[in-house]
């Protein structure tokens, strides 16, 4: 029975026992605060997942709402953004090509082009393949330097090594700029070359060799 503010409990010959409401309040608080009632409770990471996704859900209701089309039109503003990243990442390549692309293309003292074919031949039989194609190319290139067809230049890049020799070789240059690409793409761009693309600069090692080059003014 609950008089002026008060709760009265009354049973039999026992004496009324009165509890106030802020105490009653306080021990009712105390017993729900137990481990007993919370064992099934969500963890403090399911309960932060929780909130992000109902806060996303809420992000999405609000901008579809703002959005010509609702949903639809959240959708395709949404996929347009992401072919536009992709297509600037296709385009412009991967952060870490760009920023490395123009790294020398000899990392180490002089060697004959004889020293970096056998270097080169060495990593294929070993499966080596990504070392078998950067040694392959900078036996192009100091070939090149051998025969004078390019003047030796440390901190030369492989694009530019490419670009020189097009000059004096004319009907390979779409094969010396993709060679170029290739060691680029193996050394600083994190692909991975397999047999046959170290078999296409081998080729091109092997025909440069036995090339005429084209006499111009600008040729040794």
């Amino acid at each position: 029975m609950s008089t002026g503010g008060l709760i009265t409990i009354t049973g039999g010959d026992t004496p009324p026992l009165t509890t106030g409401r802020e105490a009653a309040r306080e021990a009712a608080e105390r017993e729900l605060a137990k481990p007993v009632y919370h064992q099934d409770d969500p963890g403090l990471l399911q309960r932060a997942l929780d909130r992000f996704w109902q806060w996303l859900g809420d992000f999405f209701d609000r901008a579809s709402g703002a959005t010509p089309g609702g949903g639809v039109g959240l959708f395709v503003i949404v996929l347009l953004v992401i072919l536009a990243v992709a297509a600037l990442w296709w385009r412009l390549g991967t952060p870490r090509r760009a920023a490395r692309s123009a790294a020398a293309l000899f990392d180490e003292g002089p060697r004959s082009a004889a020293d970096h074919r056998a270097a080169a031949e060495a990593h294929a039989a070993a499966g080596r393949w990504n070392e078998a194609v950067q040694e392959r190319m900078r036996a192009v290139v100091r070939s090149l330097e051998e025969r004078t067809l390019l003047d030796p230049r440390p901190g030369r890049t492989a694009d530019e090594a490419a670009a020189e020799a097009a000059r004096s070789l004319p009907a390979h240059a779409e094969d010396l700029r993709a060679a170029a690409r290739t060691f680029d793409d193996v050394t600083y761009g994190g692909r991975t070359a397999d047999p046959a693309t170290y078999a296409r600069l081998r080729a091109l090692d092997l025909t440069l060799d036995r090339t005429k080059p084209l006499l111009t003014e600008t040729t040794p």
